[in-house]
């Protein structure tokens, strides 16, 4: 019995392909000259599920991985994406599929497809699970799955599946010679290579589809003709489903009904004059967006705009899915163009694509164990004449009692250091915790500077993914105005090497101690930063003294940063009931969305260790009960 719409939970599922991609990010350079690479995930059905999800569309992903590390890379970033993952199955005979690219010119991007006995390769009828395909109201069924006889029976069965149940079927060509055995290892760039058997293969499947996608090159192959307009009217013969043919820089024609024998008789969409960076996904992209448009109702001129304008993002950007708009950005895009026809280079829609698909999900609350400080405890072990290898046992310490505290709940975090604290964040990367912090500024540095050197950039690229940059800066507005541009030139340089390697960026800002603290002074010192165009994932700040302090901050973040994460207050070593009034304070601000706090825990218990009156559990328990006291007030402050 079909289902109705009501009855469907998924917008699409796509089926087929699924690989790691390796770009190399030398530009201009051959794959045997190419030095390192970005990872991303790949595949076109991998692609487009990622593609849809970022567009608001439920999207889910039939396929295989390898029992392997590159297998939970796709399965973890899929799921990060908000793609169902469910129907992605583990083979723990075979590897993950990787492909190696590279860009040696404009729309020239050799590539390996390390394929051989690959998991997806071996999908079969067992992994089409009948309920789950019912459950869509379309699946996309690609081309290089028709490829191998197991692969081809699993997507007839989702075919067969969703026309039984009211569902659409989407037909990517999705034409690789290369995956046919049709060309060379080396010739994976190869678009086109005219095969009898691939196309009677793939005209079996154009009676079955709603829509059909593809490239010139594709279309011919589908259709088995040897021109564009023949091939289009050869489809038309044996299939009433609307063909999209994309055409690249020159956008894409959409057909319903009789083909004329004027190529352009249809529904034209046009490009975006941008520029071609890497061709690579932008298939995959302009897919996502017409499926947007296409399952949503919406009119092929509408849908076609989208798909141009996804295919646009990704023709412009390195990689496949990460590139990809999301939908705030895609619309931002539509109503304000860029001036850049190189869009990497718009700092406006770039600032929503990272906001908007940051690799951690929205952070609600933040209550963070500080223990960054590398002064403050190097005086302690000084004073007390113990070496300062202690202070990185000690770091460890701290770790336990911040896990302590939080019990694998979400909303705890922790800023530690990298000079004493290499060792306690391997301990804190098994602690569950939502977030992890730690600093690059030389401590007490005014004018700012980074603590180990001061190409930033250089240091950030061996850093987690998962660790939010953090940058103390001692920032007056009425400051002289040869610091405040030292100044404003180091935390711009920091923005942009975070931005450049893909990490998280929390700017504190501590002017307390350099004048006076007054309503406007935060606020001000914040829209000088924003005004240069740093716009820090999170701020760090100190108590204000009054209300209007805080409101004058949040209106300035609202203006500036619609996509901030928020404000964490610090601490300055204050006594934990005052810390509980400022906590109490900020109830006027919703944007400060907890703490990050240290020597009110630690520093009583740091020295007592340190000189050997408390064992590794006293010192434990001790700073686990302090920071229990904050978290437990500050839940209070938002009745939690």
């Amino acid at each position: 019995m079909p289902h109705t719409d009501q009855m469907k939970t998924l917008d699409v599922i796509t089926i087929g392909r699924s690989s790691v991609d390796l770009y190399g990010q030398q530009l201009g350079t051959r794959l045997e000259d190419t030095a390192s690479f970005a990872k991303s995930v790949g595949g076109c059905p991998a692609n487009i599920a990622i593609g849809t999800a970022r567009l608001g569309l439920k999207s889910a992903l039939i396929t295989r991985v390898g029992d392997e590390q590159m297998g939970r890379f796709i399965r973890e970033q899929s799921a990060r994406e908000g793609v169902n993952v469910e129907g992605i199955g583990t083979d723990r005979e075979r590897l993950t599929a990787l492909v190696l690219l590279a860009i040696e010119s404009e729309g020239v991007s050799p590539m390996i497809f390390v394929r051989t006995d690959c998991a997806d390769m071996a999908l079969d009828e067992s992994d089409v699970d009948e309920a789950f395909v019912r459950s869509s109201r379309a699946v996309l069924v690609s081309g290089t799955h028709f490829s191998r006889p197991n692969t081809e029976a699993a997507q007839r069965k989702a075919i067969r599946i969703a026309k039984e149940s009211g569902g659409k079927v989407i037909f990517d060509i999705d034409y690789r010679p290369n995956l046919w055995g049709l060309a060379g290892h080396a010739e994976g760039f190869e678009r086109y290579v005219k095969s009898d058997r691939v196309s009677a293969i793939m005209k079996s499947v154009l009676p079955d589809c709603d829509l059909i996608v593809g490239t010139e090159e594709e279309i011919m192959i589908a259709s088995g003709a040897d021109d564009v307009l023949s091939s289009l009217k050869a489809i038309r013969a044996v299939s009433s489903a609307t063909i999209v043919l994309k055409r690249g820089a020159m956008g894409c024609i959409v057909y319903d009904g009789p083909i004329s024998d004027d190529l352009e008789d249809g529904v034209v969409g046009q490009g975006f004059p941008i520029e071609v960076y890497n061709v690579l996904g932008a298939g995959d992209a302009f897919l996502s967006g017409f499926l947007r448009g296409w399952l949503k109702g919406e009119d092929h001129a509408t849908s076609a705009t989208w798909a141009n304008a996804c295919g646009a993002f990704a023709v412009s950007r390195l990689l496949c899915s990460p590139e990809y708009p999301s939908w705030e950005e895609l619309q931002f895009f539509l109503k304000n163009g860029s001036r850049h026809r190189a869009l990497r280079r718009d700092e406006a829609i770039n600032h929503i694509h990272w906001a908007t698909n940051r690799k951690q999900g929205d952070i609600p609350l933040l209550m963070a164990l500080a223990c960054d400080h590398r002064m403050q405890l190097v005086d302690v072990a000084d004073e007390l004449g113990v070496p300062h290898e202690r202070i990185a046992q000690f770091k460890r310490l701290t770790v336990e009692a911040a896990a302590r505290v939080a019990e694998g709940r979400p909303g705890y975090g922790m800023l530690i250091d990298e000079r004493f604290g290499r060792d306690a964040f391997f301990d804190a990367a098994t602690k569950n915790f939502s977030w992890l912090g730690r600093p690059v500024e030389l401590p007490g540095s005014k004018p700012l500077r980074f603590e180990f050197s001061q190409d930033i950039g250089s240091q950030l690229v061996e850093w987690s993914l998962d660790h939010c940059i953090k940058c103390l800066c001692f920032y007056h507005p009425d400051d002289p105005a040869a610091l405040k541009q030292e100044q404003q030139e180091k935390l711009r340089t920091l923005f942009e090497a975070a931005r450049r390697v893909g990490r998280e960026l929390l700017v504190e800002i501590i002017a307390g101690k350099n004048g006076p603290l007054k309503d406007e002074t935060i606020s001000t010192a914040l829209q000088e930063l924003y005004d240069l165009g740093i716009k820090p994932d999170w701020w760090k700040l100190e108590p204000q003294a009054s209300p209007e302090a805080w409101r004058n901050i949040e209106a300035v973040i609202a203006k500036n940063d619609a996509w901030c994460r928020g404000i964490v207050l610090l601490g300055l070593e204050a006594p934990a009931e005052e810390l509980v009034k400022a906590f109490e304070a900020t109830k006027v601000a919703p944007a400060v969305k907890g703490f990050a706090v240290g020597r009110t825990i630690f520093a009583d218990a740091a020295r007592a260790w340190m000189a050997g009156r408390m064992d590794d559990e006293a010192a434990i328990a001790d700073m686990a009960g302090r920071f229990r006291t904050l978290t437990d007030a500050w839940l209070k402050t938002r009745g939690l």
